[in-house]
């Protein structure tokens, strides 16, 4: 009786232990299984602060807005995100970490990437991303040499391959055809004109690009 008791209890035990690897298997392949090197995170927006003034002066898509995006760089040492940032400016972060930071703001990543004729652009990319790590962010979003805001940061990295362009940049509240009214008071609190129609790019620009396809939403 004790021998079939004790035998019972290893295969319990056994089943538990599979149960639980199986598991911990699940959760690792539903964020990072078939993430590649050189996947763009997307960050939706929210629709209050900061993030709600990005998104009402630069939405392009009706079921998309995002206010942040970082490259995916995947190596022996784990998986990275390359980004700019307000906390910490241009930095590689765990992806575990920046997935829990944006969970943390009620926030959910999506992931793109570039079409198949675009991903030799990717080892440059990475590489000269690695490179701008270290300079501080760029609270302004007027283009300089010395810091880098998100988006501000993938193009230039893309730059010698020409995946994105630079674009006029807009400060105009499409329902009412005026400066929105946080932009207006953001660059009054610095002492800055609006810079209407300077050069400049953000993440919904780079995510309505046609060199890159939707691939799905982390989970």
């Amino acid at each position: 009786m004790r021998r079939i008791l004790k035998r019972n209890s290893c295969r319990l035990y056994l089943l538990a232990v599979s149960f639980s690897l199986n598991l911990l298997a699940g959760c690792k392949s539903t964020n990072v299984s078939g993430l590649e090197n050189g996947d763009l995170l997307f960050v939706t927006a929210k629709e209050t602060g900061l993030s709600g003034a990005i998104s009402n002066v630069t939405q392009k898509q009706k079921n998309a807005s995002f206010d942040h995006i970082g490259i995916l760089e995947k190596n022996r040492g784990g998986t990275f995100v390359l980004h700019a940032a307000p906390k910490g400016g241009s930095q590689k972060q765990s992806l575990k970490v920046f997935l829990k930071d944006q969970a943390d703001e009620g926030q959910r990543v999506v992931v793109y990437r570039l079409k198949p004729q675009f991903k030799k652009a990717v080892p440059a990319a990475i590489q000269r991303a690695n490179s701008m790590l270290g300079k501080p962010y760029n609270f302004n979003y007027i283009l300089n040499e010395n810091s880098y805001y998100c988006s501000d940061f993938v193009e230039r990295a893309f730059r010698d391959n020409h995946v994105f362009k630079l674009e006029p940049m807009t400060f105009i509240d499409p329902k009412t055809g005026k400066t929105n009214a946080f932009w207006e008071g953001f660059y009054h609190q610095k002492n800055l004109k609006v810079p209407e129609g300077e050069s400049g790019c953000n993440p919904n620009g780079l995510a309505s690009s046609d060199k890159l396809e939707r691939i799905r939403e982390l989970k």
